[in-house]
């Protein structure tokens, strides 16, 4: 199948693809007479194995020790573990950094609960406030760096 058609089976696009092959986390295709690129199943398969690492946030780097498994599947599985356990981790930080964030923008809500002029909107007051190192609902204060002149 040609690069078209593997873009369109998987849905990553042309220019991943060949990102993709040049970073060997793909197999480089033959090449017909034409020179167009000639994928199998096989690229097929591990393409949309690297496109389902990616919906679960893998990084790439960790996406290639995992190839490296599927290459060599008679080595011990538990790193493997510890990779995911170590993907389960960033992704509870960025919850908890996501939770931070949600009650930040919370408590900025709550400082305009109808609507008016902007002028007179709590919201833009505060977010003001705190582009000038003021404290505002969601943030403490924090000094702005000195303009140099």
């Amino acid at each position: 199948m040609r690069i078209s058609e593997l873009a369109s089976a998987t849905g990553v696009e042309i220019e991943t693809i060949r990102y993709y092959e040049k970073e060997a986390l793909l197999p480089a295709p033959a090449r017909l007479d034409n020179g167009y690129r000639a994928y199998t199943a096989q690229h097929l398969e591990r393409l949309s194995f690297i496109r389902h690492c990616r919906a679960l946030d893998i990084p790439l780097a960790d996406i290639r020790r995992l190839v490296g498994f599927m290459v060599q599947p008679v080595d011990d599985c538990g790193d493997i573990n510890h990779l995911i356990d170590d993907q389960i981790a960033r992704v509870r930080a960025r919850l908890k950094s996501m939770r931070a964030l949600e009650k930040q923008l919370t408590k900025l809500r709550a400082q305009c609960d109808e609507e008016h002029a902007g002028r007179d909107c709590g919201i833009l007051h505060e977010l003001v406030a705190a582009a000038h190192g003021e404290a505002c609902a969601c943030h403490s204060a924090k000094p702005l760096p000195e303009a140099s002149t």
